[in-house]
């Protein structure tokens, strides 16, 4: 099963400071892999007009619903997330966490989940800009992300 991750409404490559929000100039977003922190899949600037991410997982039967395992996906067994991390690119090019959203899979409807992993895909859609203009964090659950079953790419 894959989990397909994409998102648009990206609040820039620079983002000013605000009260409780230092403000960063070179922004970037990426998948964090589990017990991993510093491996980031396809880091993106945070101007682009859209992002998109592909995480190959497995999808195992629970006394109730399914269990959701891979790489980058993170939590115990009906906690199970997926972390965006939000990262400043210094002039060295290296990369420093200062946000992370969490794509809760606890959220995703049941009846969603199992025909994702009949038809081999989970879709996550979402803005990636706050209420305030910022990177999106914390817990993400709708009305903030909509989930969808798809039918996974062949090959």
């Amino acid at each position: 099963m894959q989990i397909r991750i994409e998102a648009d409404d990206l609040p820039g490559r620079s983002c000013p400071a605000a009260p409780g929000f230092p403000g960063y100039r070179n922004v970037h977003v990426a998948v964090q892999r589990r017990e991993r922190p510093d491996e980031l899949l396809e880091l993106h600037p945070g101007d682009a007009a859209s992002v998109a991410w592909t995480l190959e997982c497995t999808a195992t039967p629970l006394a109730e619903g399914l269990d959701i395992k891979g790489r980058h996906v993170q939590g115990r067994p009906g906690q199970r997330f997926v972390y965006l991390v939000w990262g400043d690119i210094d002039d060295a090019g290296g990369f420093t966490m200062f946000r992370r959203a969490k794509l809760m899979l606890d959220a995703v409807d049941g009846q969603v989940l199992a025909e994702a992993a009949a038809a081999g895909r989970l879709v996550a859609r979402l803005g990636l800009t706050d209420g305030k203009g910022h990177p999106l964090c914390a817990a993400v659950r709708p009305p903030w992300v909509t989930w969808s079953a798809e039918q996974a790419d062949e090959g």
